[in-house]
């Protein structure tokens, strides 16, 4: 069966957010250094940027891949959610990430449309803000946005 393709609305959610593109895929992982030993040192991807962010929670490291960045992410606390979820699941991807203009003002437009529902943005690398949008809403994938 063929499905109709058509274009978005012009009031599409995407639209009202001022989508950018693609941020970064992001790896969960229980060592940064380790990480790094396989997307650095023999992949041969440059080191963008690494910060502990959220209060001393979480290590994050950006990759240069080209057109876009992989972020290394290392729970830094024993009860951070990603202990777990590394605990299940293992080193992988965790999620991806679009660029926006403003991630407040983008809540808001993905709160009407049931993605976003009461969350809160979150404190992002090189002082940007973002959000993880609801799992259940994008077919239990996790997305994330980041802009100002």
């Amino acid at each position: 069966m063929r499905l109709p393709l058509s274009a978005a609305p012009s009031t599409s959610v995407l639209k009202k957010m001022k989508h950018q593109g693609l941020d970064h895929l992001a790896i969960a992982v229980p060592s940064t250094e380790v990480a790094l030993k396989v997307w650095r040192d023999r992949l041969g991807f440059p080191v963008v940027c690494s910060e502990v962010v959220n209060g001393g929670a979480v290590r994050l490291t950006h990759l240069d891949l080209g057109n876009v960045h992989l972020q290394l992410v290392e729970p830094l606390t024993p009860d951070h959610p990603l202990q777990s979820w590394l605990n299940q699941n293992g080193p992988g991807l965790h999620h991806f990430c679009f660029k926006v203009e403003d991630v407040a003002a983008s809540r808001a437009a993905l709160q009407v449309e049931g993605l976003a529902g009461e969350a809160t943005p979150h404190q992002g690398t090189q002082g940007k803000h973002a959000l993880f949008l609801t799992k259940s809403a994008t077919q239990n994938i996790q997305v994330e946005i980041t802009g100002a």
